[in-house]
C-alpha cells in the first residue's frame, strides 16, 4: 500500500507539469488573426446575394428581402396576380434557415387555383425589394 502512496507522489508533480498554467497562451495574436476570414461583412454579405440571385426569387435559396414585419406586409400588399387581381395570403409560417443564415417566414399565396409559397427574410433593414417572383407583377 505504501509502494503505491509512493508512486502516486512521484506521479503527481509530473502531471502537474503537463498541464498549461492558468492565463497561458494556447495560441498566439499572429495564429488567432491567420485563422480569421479576411473578407469584411461587407464583401461576405455581397457574396451570399451573388449566390442566392443564380435561384429563384421567393425561394430558400433566395428568400425576398424585406425590412422587418412591416415589410413583409408592404410587398405583399403590392404583388398583383397575372390578371392584375391582388392574391389571396395564407397565414404566415416558418420556412426554416434561408440563404442568408436567418429564419425566414413564408406565405402561401392563392390566384385563382394557382398556389405559390413565397419566404421572406425580415432581416434585411437596408434592403427594399422591387422586383416580383415568378408568375406575379409588382406594383409601385
Amino acid at each position: 500500500m505504501r509502494i503505491l502512496i509512493l508512486a502516486a507522489a512521484i506521479a503527481a508533480p509530473a502531471a502537474a507539469q503537463q498541464q498549461p498554467r492558468l492565463g497561458q497562451r494556447t495560441t498566439s495574436p499572429e495564429a488567432m488573426v491567420a485563422q480569421m476570414n479576411p473578407a469584411s461583412p461587407e464583401d461576405e454579405t455581397l457574396a451570399l446575394i451573388a449566390a442566392a440571385e443564380a435561384h429563384p426569387l421567393g425561394s430558400a435559396q433566395n428568400p425576398i428581402r424585406v425590412a422587418g414585419p412591416q415589410g413583409e406586409r408592404a410587398y405583399l400588399a403590392r404583388l398583383r396576380c397575372p390578371g392584375g387581381a391582388a392574391p389571396r395570403i395564407g397565414p404566415r409560417g416558418e420556412g426554416g434557415v434561408g440563404a442568408y443564415g436567418s429564419v425566414v417566414s413564408a406565405y402561401e399565396l392563392s390566384c385563382g387555383n394557382a398556389v405559390s409559397r413565397l419566404l421572406f427574410d425580415i432581416y434585411q433593414e437596408e434592403h427594399v425589394e422591387t422586383r416580383a417572383p415568378a408568375g406575379f407583377s409588382y406594383v409601385p
